[in-house]
């Protein structure tokens, strides 16, 4: 086609309604896969808890429906539903249609909110085949229609009288937009609706999952808010004190929520939120209490005249640390759509100013567990001193030094990292024909056994003695943690290539919990600068007279099935890697040109490192039943399991 050197005033298309949302659908919810899919259940459920936030709803029940549909009821205020003034049609119908368009924006009908984009619900709208909204307000109820983001009806239908006020949504998935997935996942609609209930003191969140038979149904209602939110993430672990440091004040407008407790165990659990949203990279309010748990510590040792002789730093006295913030802002900053960090400037000083007064406060009042916290946080300076030492003396011999690249990794002829790939594959087996197969100018292989250590909850030092840790580490190039330097790697793509089973997706858990923990850098500063990704290799062959065919799970086989029910055809399901040849993985694996890589987000690794460290608490934790439990319904699934 000839090129056009210029355009004018035709060349503008402009996307009417919710047009642009069905065009690009991951700039509104992230992604089309299964984190977007979720995400159109938060957005409602953000809207109820907006008004439980406003004091207008008591409970919110999620319902997973049989054909595939979520319903959302609150016992709120309902949306309104008299003509908007400036539309000229209801305003139920106008906030559904319209991006912008919510109470969000005008200070009187919600104080604090976290849908403040006024894109949730109609976003959802847009991305459903079919919504159905039901609105009990003004002594009536009120329901409408919608088909692919567009009324049936111009108006909602007036129905009978009644008392009860709220609002109920059901929609169903546009199955062309999510074409990955339609199918909810109930634990992770569980946990956070249970979190949701752990940040909203007093509000009953009910989960009924109508999928199977019996159907289903817990609640979660918590009295003691972030109290009860830390006692839940401490459950199976020894804690330094028993009693639960928690405090709740107001400051200039902004509401500040704070729990603490410290365990024996030397894993740190931060989790901040603005909100009620999961502000997973923190941000200001959370730093403040970095910074001013440090300072009150510091201040209570020095007063007391407690190992004088080291000084703690943040990282030290932040050991075994389990905390929740949850912040309430008027006019919450947030970086994009997704929100996943606060920029609020003046939240980290009110958060200070805040900790400050507190925590020292309950430091005076329990001066013995004070002091055991102490004792705790120097045996952690010390540890970390001598580890420093240990560094130092063994710099030219240490394991972080990347002159000498692992016996296993066949490199790439090409010096340039922006062209070079790393696909790291599970065993000898799977690297045989990956070997073969590979563009040896700029894609490297290094094999790893597929008994790889769960980083989670072992120190540095541990980890970095595990042979595979170190193969990862010197391949890479970049060092770790404090020593980590972005500049310095040797690839532009670090490639994780595992089986396409259940087994697959346990090793890849464990890559992106020890990237999440000791290379966080690969991330990037942003989705779009990550450096790692997870290839997706087939797991069925189909053979027939029209050629051969790869399908990548059992949806896909199910629904080939369907499609050729009149075909014959053979079916070969792989059970691993090593099973393919090198045309084969190649074409399906390696083949920029053919094969299927999802890069990997920093909100992915932190999702690795939750799955990692739930694995490790069934495992290593007092709960006989759920460990029993665990090993029963995966034994069959797991080959290699190392915590």
């Amino acid at each position: 086609m000839p090129k056009k050197n210029n355009y004018d005033s035709k060349d503008i298309k402009i996307l009417e309604g919710l047009e642009a949302v069905r065009k690009r659908p991951a700039m509104y919810i992230g992604s089309t896969g299964p984190t977007g899919l979720h995400h159109l259940i938060w957005e409602v459920v953000d809207n109820s808890v907006d008004e439980a936030m406003a004091g207008r709803c008591t409970q919110i029940r999620v319902e997973l429906e049989k054909d595939g549909s979520v319903t959302v009821t609150d016992n709120g205020s309902g949306i309104p539903v008299k003509r908007h003034t400036k539309s000229k049609i209801s305003a139920l119908t106008t906030v559904l249609t319209t991006l912008h368009a919510g109470g969000k924006f005008e200070s009187g009908a919600y104080t604090v909110s976290g849908g403040l984009h006024g894109v949730g619900v109609s976003v959802v709208n847009a991305l459903s085949v079919d919504l159905k909204v039901e609105v009990w307000r003004d002594g009536f109820a009120y329901t409408q229609e919608f088909k692919l983001g567009k009324p049936k009806t111009k108006e909602p239908k007036k129905g009978a009288a009644l008392k009860k006020t709220g609002t109920k949504i059901n929609f169903i998935p546009d199955p062309s937009i999510f074409e990955e997935t339609q199918v909810y996942d109930y634990d992770t609609v569980e946990e956070r609706l249970r979190q949701t209930a752990f940040l909203n003191k007093g509000l009953k969140v009910v989960l009924v999952d109508n999928r199977v038979k019996p159907k289903t149904e817990e609640t979660y209602l918590y009295k003691n808010g972030l109290k009860d939110f830390v006692e839940h993430l401490n459950d199976g672990y020894e804690t330094l004190h028993e009693k639960i440091i928690s405090f709740n004040t107001s400051l200039k407008g902004s509401e500040i929520d704070v729990a603490l407790q410290w365990k024996v165990d030397d894993e740190v659990v931060i989790k901040s939120f603005a909100n009620n949203i999961d502000t997973i990279e923190g941000g200001t309010h959370e730093q403040g209490m970095r910074t001013s748990i440090t300072s009150a510590i510091n201040s209570f040792a020095k007063a007391r005249n407690l190992h004088q002789d080291i000084s703690l730093t943040g990282e030290d006295i932040r050991e075994g640390l389990t905390a929740v913030i949850s912040v309430r802002v008027q006019q919450p900053q947030f970086e994009g759509q997704t929100k996943t960090k606060l920029g609020n400037t003046e939240l980290n000083g009110h958060v200070q100013k805040v900790v400050n007064k507190e925590l020292p406060e309950w430091l005076k009042k329990n001066t013995r567990d004070g002091r055991n916290l102490v004792e705790r946080c120097a045996v952690a300076a010390k540890a970390r001193m001598n580890a420093k030492k240990a560094r130092e003396l063994t710099k030219r011999k240490s394991i972080l030094e990347t002159s000498g690249l692992p016996g296993k990794l066949a490199d790439c002829s090409s010096t340039d990292p922006v062209e070079c790939e790393l696909f790291i594959v599970e065993g000898d087996s799977a690297a045989g024909p990956a070997k073969q197969a590979r563009d040896s100018r700029i894609q490297a292989i290094l094999p790893i056994r597929g008994k790889i250590m769960n980083v989670q909850k072992v120190s540095e030092n541990r980890a970095l003695q595990n042979t595979e840790i170190s193969s990862l580490i010197k391949a890479i190039g970049t060092g770790i943690n404090k020593y980590y330097d972005g500049e310095q790697s040797r690839y532009y793509k670090v490639v994780i290539l595992t089986d396409a089973d259940v087994d697959g997706a346990h090793i890849r858990t464990l890559l992106l919990t020890f990237f999440f923990k000791f290379m966080r850098g690969l991330f990037g500063d942003n989705n779009e600068k990550s450096k790692i990704w997870i290839s997706e290799p087939p797991l069925y062959r189909i053979k027939s007279t029209s050629g051969i065919e790869y399908l990548k799970n059992d949806k896909g086989l199910e629904e080939y099935k369907k499609v050729n029910k009149n075909k014959k055809f053979d079916v070969s399901r792989f059970k691993g890697l090593g099973e393919m040849n090198a045309n084969e993985l190649w074409d399906t694996s390696m083949n920029p040109e053919t094969r299927t890589l999802t890069r990997v987000t920093i909100a992915d690794g932190k999702a690795a490192e939750a799955k990692a460290a739930e694995m490790f608490e069934t495992l290593m934790g007092t709960d006989i039943a759920k460990k029993k439990s665990f090993i029963q319904n995966n034994a069959q699934d797991v080959r290699f399991l190392d915590i």
